[in-house]
């Protein structure tokens, strides 16, 4: 075993250990080089460890704070630093700290203005000023319902902005003499190597926040100025929502139903990233998982843990892609398989076959409608008499913002709008629109909802895709009888659940080739 790895075995066993918390501050530990990592046994003594190069007298210091003399164990820098941020990966950000009533009752801004001013945090005695305001970060995240959080390094200051309904907002700005410590404190508790400024990394952390379970999933990425770093706060109660929570129309989620009940053929959820498509994939799994089923799934990465589904992710360090975990999993004996996303030739290749044998699989493709994904996957190489005897429905979807019942304002639409709404004459329809108030933070929306359009592939369908038939003659017969996704958003503004502006947002192409633009 390498020193590297002997360190940050034990370094993980020590801070996993409920006995072994390390009473000496990360800052002192960066800074000076020392550490003492705690013994994994309540009987054993721990071990101090020394970064080459550092001064030996801090060991002195950290033998008083211990309050015991342990064994000094040298290491080279690059092994130091990663057996620090495994020491100390729990500490600072955990249950016990974001479920305290301080962590729930701070302002980010309170929180930053009391950051002390020296000019390099590492200089005071304790990093508990950064941990601190990680916390109140990512409570802030929470109580906004934000989806993600992004902290970027500017040369005049670091930005923190928060996604929240799928647009992103600056809520505050720190100054740029934090970005260092901010960036490595967020590495430390996401168990990532700082050491490494020159990649982007990916981890993950989970806290709880008033009895609510949080999953964080972290990236980092140089840039010019520093690293940016976008936190990914997963909700766990996401992965248990059902069908029927989805907002879909009653006829359309009677159709999906209809195509979950099939013992076999690929259902595939089209749209961009951040459209949803992953939570009405595990809608559907939830439906589908009983006791008499083997559901397995590949995912990139998992971001929802269901009891009773395997659940395996991609690691493409190590060759394990989305076809070699589909081709894995299918020695599993599965029922239904479900992969994150089809992504190239291979995948889709393994999906039809799969299908072929007798397997559900249920997937996700970037597409902007329905029937571009038939077409997409005919450029991957897929046979187009496969994919005809294959699919079984294709779902496209958005999320759009919904209007804050408190504060939409009523108006009557004018001759443009009128338009849109594919009405003809003169008619007494009234749209609403946002304006803002306290409730919903002036945004003049609270919340979103979904936008679907959902083909099933009958008969006539399965002809034209096996004659290569155009994209526009197979949308004709798909939406004879069916609304598609723009139509489903006029639906959402006329019942007042939605702008029409904020329709237009996210179906912009459709809605301008509706108005003939």
């Amino acid at each position: 075993m390498t020193e590297t790895a002997d360190i940050a075995d034990a370094a993980r066993a020590g801070a996993d250990d409920a006995v072994g918390r390390t009473p000496v501050t990360y800052a002192f530990a960066r800074q000076k080089g020392v550490a003492f990592q705690p013994a994994t046994g309540s009987g054993e003594a721990g071990v101090f460890l020394l970064r080459s190069g550092s001064d030996r007298r801090a060991l002195l210091e950290l033998r008083r704070v211990v309050g015991q003399s342990c064994p000094v164990r040298e290491c080279a820098t690059d092994a130091y630093d990663r057996a620090l941020s495994d020491i100390y990966a729990y500490s600072g950000l955990g249950a016990d700290t974001l479920d305290s009533a301080d962590a729930g009752d701070d302002s980010l801004t309170r929180l930053i203005d009391e950051m002390p001013r020296t000019e390099d945090l590492l200089d005071s005695n304790s990093d508990a000023p950064i941990i601190r305001l990680i916390n109140g970060m990512i409570a802030e995240a929470v109580r906004t319902a934000a989806s993600d959080v992004h902290v970027e390094p500017f040369e005049d200051r670091v930005s923190i902005r928060y996604r929240v309904d799928g647009v992103l907002h600056e809520t505050a700005s720190v100054p740029p003499r934090l970005a260092a410590p901010l960036v490595s404190r967020i590495k430390v508790m996401a168990r990532l190597d700082i050491a490494e400024k020159r990649i982007p990394q990916d981890g993950r952390l989970s806290i709880t926040l008033g009895g609510q379970s949080v999953d964080v999933r972290v990236s980092t990425l140089p840039s010019r100025h520093g690293e940016r770093v976008v936190l990914r706060l997963l909700d766990n109660s996401a992965a248990r929502l059902r069908l029927d929570d989805l907002g879909m129309p009653a006829a359309m989620l009677d159709e999906m139903k209809a195509a979950l009940a099939q013992p076999n053929g690929i259902i595939l959820v089209t749209g961009p990233t951040g459209a949803g498509k992953t939570t009405t994939l595990y809608a559907g799994l939830n439906r589908l998982n009983e006791e008499t089923r083997n559901i397995l799934t590949v995912e990139d990465p998992v971001e929802y843990a269901i009891d009773g589904i395997g659940q395996t992710q991609v690691n493409a360090k190590v060759g394990m892609t989305f076809a070699a975990g589909l081709r894995a999993i299918l020695r599993q004996d599965p029922d239904i398989v479900m992969i994150g996303e089809i992504r190239d030739a291979e995948t889709a290749q393994i999906a039809v076959q799969a299908s072929l044998t007798g397997h559900l699989v249920l997937s996700t493709v970037h597409t902007n409608s329905a029937v571009a994904a038939i077409a997409r996957l005919r450029d991957m190489g897929v046979e187009s008499y496969l994919l005809a005897s294959t699919l079984t429905a294709i779902i496209a979807q958005r999320l759009v913002r919904r209007l804050c019942g408190h504060c939409r304002e009523a108006y009557v639409p004018d001759a443009a709008e009128h338009a849109l709404l594919g009405l003809s004459g003169p008619a007494g329809v009234t749209l609403y629109r946002p304006t803002g108030c306290a409730h919903c933070k002036q945004t003049g929306y609270d919340g979103r909802t979904g936008v679907y359009e959902l083909v099933r592939i009958d008969e006539t369908l399965r002809k034209q895709i096996h004659d290569d038939a155009r994209e526009s003659d197979m949308a004709a017969h798909a939406f004879a009888h069916r609304p598609t996704l723009f139509r489903n958003g006029v639906d959402l503004a006329l019942a007042g659940t939605t702008s029409l502006a904020e329709v237009l947002r996210v179906c912009r192409e459709e809605g301008e080739r509706h108005a003939g633009v």
